[in-house]
């Protein structure tokens, strides 16, 4: 079947331009001797997953518990869950997926270290954690030395957690000015999180992974500094229109939505069959990856989706509407891949114009 053949709305994959990406990052990591454990929560696919690892991937990254318990059952054996999981049930859930695969999760406090001591008490297994450092993203993670310390002293007297390592995303990365300031933040990022890694060994405590990652500062070849072990980039495998602007074109963009057009109600405006609840209605205002619009058209480098209702794209362009007609068929790139793979339930794999597989996206709602 071509693939406009499809009803639409529907989620597109190209396959030569996914495999290259996938590639692409292994040769990275490879280069520069370090572990690739891609975050799969751009793409949510136990089948993209396993071919990560046949490709040379290390392991795999997740963003929830859900997610970890559907790769697992899919066959994945090592899985970090970058986040700091929280609440008896989630670790609970976490203690039996580590009777049967490798899997590890985030830790930046005390309190949190309190509660997993607790949940693993008895388990044939200790819980196994990376403490999260914060380097700039003013999200998660352990901000003070001296916090930092504590921590790593609690551990120490904990009987049912084994400290693994520690990780770090430069998600500030995002927002870079151009691609020298990417740099800055990448060179940044990794130096604050070695010292971590320093001040651990320090106190006695020999860490074992120290984890990056971000997709905007592992698409310049950026160098990676002594000590770092592993990497942790997600979008690379689909990109999307904030990543294409970071990377200076859109030849590496794998994903796109597509969707009809039912409606030319004036001489300006195009209706298509797609809005929030199937491509967001999420931009990015800052830096290299700042985005106009609500995606673009592919094939119409100045045509952008102007708004989005529940179900409908907006779109203002005289040329375009006058090229298109109720009916026909058009690509959209949007803005954010993750949250738009997580609101379908299959992708389509395309191969000159053929669809080629279809595969469903079984991590998606996995929000526990």
């Amino acid at each position: 079947m071509h693939y406009k053949e499809l009803d639409t709305p529907v989620l597109l994959i190209d396959r030569e331009i996914m495999m290259d990406n996938l590639k692409f990052m292994q040769d990275y990591a490879r280069q520069h001797q370090v572990a690739l454990r891609p975050h799969t929560k751009t793409h949510k696919m136990p089948k993209l997953a396993l071919l990560q690892e046949e490709l040379g991937a290390e392991g795999i990254t997740v963003a929830k518990v859900g997610e970890a318990e559907v790769m697992a059952g899919a066959g994945l054996k090592d899985i970090f869950i970058a986040n700091e999981i929280v609440g008896e049930a989630k670790l609970a859930r976490i203690r039996k997926l580590a009777e049967s695969i490798d899997v590890s999760f985030g830790l930046d406090s005390i309190p949190q270290a309190e509660m997993i001591e607790r949940a693993f008490a008895g388990a044939e297994k200790k819980a196994e954690v990376l403490i999260e450092i914060e380097v700039g993203e003013e999200r998660s993670g352990v901000i003070e030395e001296s916090d930092y310390k504590e921590l790593l002293r609690y551990l120490k007297r904990c009987s049912n957690i084994h400290l693994k390592g520690i990780f770090s995303h430069d998600g500030n990365s995002y927002e870079a000015e151009d691609v020298s300031a990417c740099l800055e933040i990448h060179l940044t990022a990794q130096k604050r999180t070695l010292r971590f890694a320093g001040i651990a060994r320090d106190e006695g405590i020999e860490i074992e992974t120290v984890s990056i990652g971000s997709t905007p500062s592992m698409m310049h070849n950026f160098p990676i500094l002594e000590g770092v072990t592993e990497i942790r980039p997600g979008t690379y495998i689909f990109m999307d229109a904030s990543q294409a602007n970071a990377y200076g074109n859109l030849n590496r963009n794998a994903a796109t939505v597509l969707t009809t057009v039912i409606s030319r109600p004036t001489p300006e405006r195009v209706i298509t069959d797609v809005g929030a609840k199937g491509i967001t209605a999420q931009t990015r205002s800052k830096g290299f990856c700042a985005t106009s619009g609500l995606g673009l058209i592919k094939g119409w480098p100045d045509v952008k989706i102007f708004d989005v209702y529940d179900e409908h794209a907006i779109i203002y362009h005289k040329e375009f509407r006058d090229h298109v007609r109720i009916g026909d068929k058009v690509e959209i790139i949007p803005n954010h891949i993750c949250p738009v793979v997580n609101l379908h339930e299959n992708a389509y794999l395309v191969s000159d114009g053929q669809v080629v597989e279809m595969i469903p996206v079984e991590c998606r709602g996995k929000l526990s």
